[in-house]
């Protein structure tokens, strides 16, 4: 965040190589405060947090990844497990020299966080994105259809965004890793988080049901449960306002400090609560044609560089992004103060 409050938008692209495995890192905010690493889902790019990372770099600086075979980064020969998946995260996490970061999943990313968590004590802060998968829905045909179902109700930046993402990842890799996402046992994983650990899903999210969500929340040691009205599967970016509120909220919290709703009979509650009212700091994301416009240049730049592998362009190009969503935001502030006077 910049001195008069407009969110850092240089975006600093990197990539770290563990045992032949590659992983492109997105940085965006200051070197202070805590450091948040957010890993998304299957066959998508770390863009699904474009509107989620520039309102978490208030408190640190945020570290988006692209995981191998997604967005560009390189293929492995072989299909990767999700325990091979957190241990490239835990990698980078060494590699970038960060202290007990804020690690943010969405989806399949989930998957990765959980078990990464389970397995390194010293992770404190977890925040679970619409989690997968719900143990009721193993089977592919019956998560495909709880996906579809989902999918009507995204907006569609995030239908494009999604489409791009499949095409650039490939139908052939993307079948190589459904197979462990579908059958990794994340429901066996909870227990062993010792992690304060906030669990977000979205109202019409059928891939996250709110049964499998309030079941995440008997089996944690340590969770706070929230549930986003008019949201769906990718709540983070029609919605990303109140997922990031509800993300720093989370960082208050301190271990023992006799929540009641920080247990393992942990409700899901809504959000936001009635008393609650939303700020102009966090006003509705109104973008003009120009805006637009700009925002598709950049996307096309940033394309054009993954092919080529040149990661200095691919941050360039995502820094313009930011810079035209930055506008906007910035533009709907003043119409937010405006309206209140």
């Amino acid at each position: 965040m910049t001195e008069h409050g407009r969110p850092a938008t240089t975006v600093r692209v990197t990539r770290i190589v563990h045992r032949g495995l590659t992983v492109r890192i997105s940085t965006l905010g200051s070197p202070d405060g805590r450091a948040f690493v957010l890993v998304p889902g299957i066959g998508v790019s770390s863009d699904y947090f474009e509107r989620l990372a520039p309102r978490l770099d208030a408190r640190g600086t945020v570290h988006a990844l692209d995981l191998p075979g997604f967005a560009g980064v390189r293929h492995p020969g072989r299909s990767l497990e999700i325990r091979e998946y957190a241990d490239l995260v835990g990698a980078a996490i060494d590699a970038l020299g960060l202290d007990d970061p804020v690690l943010v999943g969405h989806s399949m990313g989930t998957q990765v966080v959980a078990d990464l968590a389970a397995r390194r004590p010293g992770i404190s802060t977890v925040v679970l994105i619409s989690p997968v998968v719900d143990p009721a829905a193993r089977s592919v045909p019956r998560a495909a259809l709880r996906f579809l179902r989902s999918s009507v109700r995204e907006p569609s930046r995030i239908q494009v965004l999604a489409v791009r993402a499949y095409l650039v990842c490939g139908v052939r890799w993307f079948l190589r890793v459904l197979p462990g996402m579908m059958s990794y046992p994340i429901e066996a994983r909870l227990p062993e988080i010792r992690a304060s650990t906030l669990v977000i899903r979205g109202e019409h999210d059928a891939v996250a049901p709110r049964a499998w969500v309030e079941e995440m929340g008997r089996r944690l040691p340590r969770a706070r449960l929230w549930e986003i009205p008019g949201a769906a599967h990718s709540v983070m970016h029609d919605h990303a306002d109140e997922v990031a509120r509800l993300c720093l909220a989370h960082l208050e919290r301190r271990p023992g400090d006799g929540s009641s709703t920080e247990d393992a009979s942990a409700e899901l509650r809504r959000y936001p609560e009635a008393e609650e009212q939303p700020d102009e700091e966090h006003a509705d994301f109104a973008p003009t044609l120009g805006d637009s416009i700009h925002g598709i240049r950049a996307q096309v730049a940033e394309g054009v560089a993954i092919l080529r592998g040149d990661d200095a362009a691919i941050g360039r190009a995502k820094t313009a992004h930011a810079e035209a969503m930055a506008d906007a935001a910035e533009r709907a502030r003043r119409r937010s103060r405006s309206r209140a006077s």
